[in-house]
């Protein structure tokens, strides 16, 4: 099998006991299956839960705080009991996993975004397994922010993953909920997040997590829009992901094989995605993305119409008010407002990747004829 970049997601129910505390045998189950992936000479990145569930009974809590200041408290003391797990279960393959703890504000300001992307590199460069999760202990947001699940799929579309596999209690999409009843039906394969998916969808089946199916639909979706394919479900043993990878994992499939990303993201682009704001261009700028397939600078931009952050869909309109096509933009709409007109040099220092196009050619869907 190619060589691959995996990002895998485990949610709290995957790593704790019903009670609240870490599950050694879960944890083991877990870390030689992504140990043995990462023997294969697969690239492995970890999204792990599981700090606040971890933390809470070492407060006193019989059940997981519902309070922001409790749900902080138990994630600062949780953090260090799970990166503790995992160092010592790590290190019995040989592997030495690094801590990264993020915000949704780090995939949004172009200096953190920057720094972020290469110390991920390095790591992984030097054979380093990157553990990352949410700075719950600080950030109130983001104890509501679906388990990790929107986190993993951001980490899997800045990285060009080539998988986003979310282990979960489940074994795949339902269209009902099947703890309830035996009749629904399990879907293997899903090509779209449609929103009448998404209003199906129920919330989270666990006391330790705060996820659901509906979080982890919209974190697909959002992986699907930055061109990374994804698996929900379940499995156990040390050849589970392998499994996944190949296709036989016991779950749901959303998007497409793990190796058509470029396509299915430009498919997304143009049918799926929800429109975040408008910019408009010169002629010059329309002949060389239209006609002759460049990449759209921001020399180009002539005005910038709402409010959108970087990696946000936004559709392309010429000086005439027609509408040209669609793409994911690199810069936020206050950084472009500053960068449009500029020349290249000038202008990449307010891109998220600190490249000077506003929407690379494998991120744009043209959308009238020429």
């Amino acid at each position: 099998m190619k060589k691959k970049l995996v990002v895998v997601k485990i949610g709290s129910s995957s790593l704790t006991t019903a009670s609240g505390t870490i599950s050694d045998e879960k944890m083991r189950d877990h870390v030689e299956a992504l140990s043995f992936l990462k023997e294969q000479g697969h690239d492995v990145i970890l999204i792990s839960s599981g700090a606040v569930a971890a933390g809470f009974r070492s407060l006193g809590y019989r059940s997981r705080p519902r309070t922001n200041a409790g749900k902080q408290a138990a994630a600062s003391v949780g953090q260090g009991l799970l990166m503790q797990h995992y160092i010592q279960l790590f290190q019995q393959y040989g592997i030495m996993p690094a801590q990264i703890l993020l915000s949704r504000e780090d995939f949004y300001s172009q200096v953190k975004f920057h720094n972020l992307f290469n110390t991920i590199q390095e790591l992984l460069q030097r054979g380093m397994l990157p553990i990352i999760n949410e700075n719950d202990s600080v950030a109130i947001d983001e104890l509501t922010f679906g388990d990790n699940d929107m986190l993993s799929a951001l980490v899997s579309g800045f990285l060009h993953a080539n998988a986003l596999i979310i282990l979960t209690d489940v074994n795949g999409i339902y269209d009902g909920n099947p703890n309830y009843s035996k009749a629904v039906k399990k879907y293997h394969f899903i090509s779209e997040v449609s929103e009448e998916l998404l209003k199906a969808a129920g919330g989270s089946t666990s006391a330790v997590g705060t996820g659901g199916m509906r979080s982890k639909l919209e974190a697909a979706r959002k992986a699907l829009s930055l061109g990374v394919s994804v698996f929900v479900g379940t499995g156990s043993g040390k050849e589970k992901l392998i499994d996944i990878l190949a296709g036989k994992g016991d779950g749901t499939y959303i998007g497409g094989p793990f190796q058509t990303q470029m396509q299915m993201r430009k498919q997304w682009i143009a049918y799926h995605s929800h429109v975040d704001g408008v910019i408009e261009i010169d002629e010059g700028a329309e002949q060389a993305i239209v006609q002759k397939g460049k990449s759209l600078l921001p020399v180009g931009v002539t005005k910038v119409i709402g409010k959108f952050n970087a990696l946000d869909v936004v559709e392309v309109r010429n000086q005439k008010g027609k509408i040209v096509g669609k793409g994911m933009i690199y810069y936020s709409s206050e950084n472009l407002v500053k960068a449009k007109g500029l020349p290249s040099e000038q202008s990449k220092i307010y891109s998220i990747n600190r490249r000077a196009e506003v929407i690379h050619r494998d991120n744009w869907v043209k959308l009238r004829e020429e």
